[in-house]
């Protein structure tokens, strides 16, 4: 589905239930303009969801009336949602921005707060550096995530090396697959990389076989 139709049906919603539901509506409208203003959708969601309003709506359940009614997938609500409880306790006034004089931080870069401040054992210093990264300097999350995430959300040797073999894996088996018909390198140079790339291939199984 692309994001025009998405955006129609979302428009035909909201017209649909201004006049009888008023509260309906306002969430279709803030799921619209989602992306220039997450945290009114954000408080429009935490609103519905303990009001339970998506009940009296004839929805099973709240994820399944903002997968079916507002397109949002679990994950994004989940995010959403805990950013802006997460401000109302710890940065009330960052909800106050204007988004235009004062800048309002992106709601991955806040959830990647909120986890490193609810992370076990994550150093003060390391958290309030992160807070003003996030809150008052406003980077987004693939700044902070890469100056930080090693720190707050380290992960074992053993998983770090699975993790790099995945990815090595996939890498070579997408090149042996590309080096039979490619005309971007003389064939010969072609044979003798695919190879390479076998060996690595063999070995990365052989590493895997010895571990299981």
């Amino acid at each position: 589905m692309t994001k025009t139709k998405v955006d129609a049906e979302l428009a035909a919603a909201e017209e649909a239930h201004a006049d009888s539901d008023p509260e309906r509506a306002n969430v279709i409208r803030t799921a619209r303009v989602f992306k220039s203003s997450w945290i009114e959708l954000a408080e429009a969601l935490t609103r519905t969801r303990r009001s339970g309003g998506w009940k009296r709506w004839g929805f099973g359940s709240f994820e399944e009336y903002t997968k079916s009614e507002l397109h949002l997938r679990p994950e994004t609500v989940e995010k959403l949602t805990g950013s802006f409880v997460f401000l109302q306790k710890r940065a009330p006034d960052v909800l106050s921005r204007d988004g235009l004089t004062t800048p309002i931080p992106s709601y991955q870069a806040v959830d990647f707060l909120r986890r490193a401040e609810e992370s076990e054992g994550t150093p003060r210093d390391v958290v309030e550096a992160l807070g003003q990264r996030v809150l008052s300097e406003v980077a987004p999350l693939s700044a902070v995530s890469r100056q930080y995430k090693d720190v707050v959300f380290p992960i074992s040797e053993a998983d770090r090396g699975e993790r790099d073999a995945a990815t090595l894996k996939a890498a070579a088996t997408r090149l042996r697959d590309l080096l039979p018909e490619t005309k971007a390198i003389p064939k010969k140079l072609a044979n003798e990389v695919a190879g390479a790339v076998e060996r690595v291939l063999e070995a990365l199984e052989a590493k895997a076989g010895a571990a299981a």
